[in-house]
């Protein structure tokens, strides 16, 4: 569908051609039946050798979403070698992308191929682009003449699977992934943008969120706190994610110290089955993870070398840091078809562990046994709270039989199948209307009507200092912009900002509309954007 956004400014227009072609991949949205939550009068269990930990886990990539902006080609994954590339310690063990087609997934866990490490790289120049680690929230963002003319670098990130680097002292949990990005020598013009999921539920009256740096001898600094003011480095918290603006890159992690009990860890629950060796058995596996995409991605990869299937659709928990536990109980099994293993229908998991989690999937597992062969058919509920806290409950309906039980897509939306998108494609907004922005916007005007209003009207309020200090402060907000909306590329937002902002710059005060780069127009209509 043709998407064109037009400013207006004052009876004069700056029109911005989105050109925008989304490339989506339909997803299904499974929707269980509303249940009623029952009591808990269930035995518990405080500990329990069905908490064991998961072994080490690989996670799986794959993706096919991707917005083309002005462009009708897609980006490559690699990009071709280039005069002065300066790969820096890089790792080409990891596994190649490929395109995949438009059709929903999951068809089910045991299809999906493994990844032998969370990695991906790409080549970048003086256009610059973006690096996506698919389906894990994070991606890094190289700003059009970030690296100078005639030079190129491969520019690499990566994920941590294994057990954190980073410990947390005293009351500090860690919020996100460790994030690495590289080579760290490289030296950039202008800041990038780096994305990195986090689990807090975000709150500046219950939270104080950091953000670290891991230093060449392996400790951990503090860059800053989001809500502090600084010239070097500038968050900006969403409610799922932050978006950091960085002029050096290296290993980076969001860190959380509560103020109150009232703050909260948003957990993702889930629960998956499979059948056990005694062909009258069925395991029931719920976990609560970090509400982050690469936690999950784990999970998944996990349950794939177990031939799990997930039987509904995750949901959100709030999970307070009062020091009450969770509870995870199995409710309202079939009589005379089912029974569960004495002593297991309801477990406990101590706050600390939950609290605490980090990047180890926490999981319960239930043992559910058939009275005959003949039964095929499972429905029960599961119910996750925390004792004073949220509840969930999770409706299990499903046929114990593979090709009987209903798929359920448990990725809500798919992120680029090219995680390296280089030059003009990988930005929403076309280059031409962004120097047009700049020109407008980081010009003095007595007014106030200048870059300080275009950061107030994109929601960037505090820490201004920080963009005063750059060469061109509108360059660096729009940038700040496209990382925010890689995935949507909410052109109507930027839109009505500038219109709401009312100015024309002088030069553009006389350009009717015919004259506004009528090429990268045409070009657009013709490839029908």
């Amino acid at each position: 569908t043709e998407l064109m956004i037009q400013a207006k400014y004052f009876g004069n227009s700056l029109l911005l051609n989105s050109a925008m072609q989304p490339d989506l991949t339909v997803s299904r949205t499974y929707s269980g039946p509303i249940c009623l939550q029952d009591p808990l009068d269930k035995e518990l269990m405080t500990e329990s050798s069905l908490f064991n930990p998961l072994s080490d886990i690989k996670v799986k990539v794959q993706s096919s979403f991707m917005v083309s902006l002005g462009v009708s080609e897609r980006a490559e994954y690699h990009g071709k070698n280039h005069s002065r590339t300066f790969p820096h310690g890089n790792n080409h063990s990891f596994s190649t992308m490929h395109p995949r087609n438009k059709t929903p997934y999951i068809q089910n866990l045991s299809s999906l191929p493994t990844r032998t490490e969370l990695r991906t790289t790409g080549v970048f120049g003086h256009l610059g682009g973006r690096l996506v680690m698919p389906n894990t929230g994070v991606s890094l963002l190289i700003p059009h003449g970030a690296i100078p003319e005639e030079n190129s670098w491969e520019i690499y990130m990566s994920i941590n699977q294994g057990e954190p680097s980073l410990q947390s002292d005293g009351s500090e949990v860690l919020l996100s992934p460790e994030v690495t990005c590289g080579p760290p020598d490289m030296i950039v013009t202008t800041p990038f943008a780096l994305t990195i999921p986090h689990c807090a539920d975000v709150s500046s009256e219950h939270w104080n969120i950091h953000l670290k740096k891991r230093t060449q001898q392996g400790k951990w600094e503090e860059v800053m706190s989001v809500e502090d003011e600084s010239t070097s480095c500038y968050c900006l918290l969403d409610p799922f994610a932050c978006h950091v603006l960085l002029d050096s890159f290296g290993t980076y992690a969001l860190t959380g110290e509560p103020i109150t009990d009232c703050a909260v860890k948003q957990l993702k629950v889930a629960v998956f089955g499979c059948m056990s060796c005694n062909s009258l058995d069925y395991n029931l596996r719920v976990y609560c993870v970090d509400n982050t995409p690469c936690a999950f991605q784990e999970v998944v990869s996990d349950e794939r070398h177990q031939g799990g299937q997930l039987l509904e659709e995750p949901k959100l928990l709030h999970f307070k840091g009062n020091t009450f536990s969770l509870q995870i109980s199995v409710l309202d099994i079939p009589p005379f078809l089912w029974r569960i293993k004495p002593f297991t229908a309801c477990q406990e998991v101590p706050f600390s562990r939950v609290w605490c989690s980090n990047r180890q999937p926490l999981h319960c597992a239930f043992s559910l046994e058939r009275y005959t062969p003949t039964t095929t058919q499972l429905s029960c509920k599961i119910c996750i709270r925390q004792l004073k806290g949220h509840e969930q409950i999770l409706q299990v309906q499903t046929s114990i039989l593979e090709s009987e039980r209903e798929t359920i897509t448990f990725f809500a939306q798919e992120d680029s199948s090219f995680p390296a998108q280089t030059g003009p494609k990988a930005f929403k907004i076309p280059y031409s209307i962004r120097q047009r922005i700049c020109a407008t916007f980081d010009t003095p005007n007595a007014k106030g009507k200048d870059w300080q209003m275009l950061a107030q009207k994109n929601s960037i309020n505090r820490n201004l200092s920080y963009f005063a200090t750059q060469s061109s402060p509108s360059a660096v907000i729009l940038n700040l912009w496209e990382a925010r909306h890689q995935h949507d590329g909410d052109l109507d937002s930027l839109a009505c900002a500038l219109e709401e902002i009312g100015r024309t710059h002088t030069k553009l005060s006389n350009i009717s509309e015919s004259q506004l780069d009528e090429a990268d127009f045409n070009y657009s209509r013709q490839n029908g954007l």
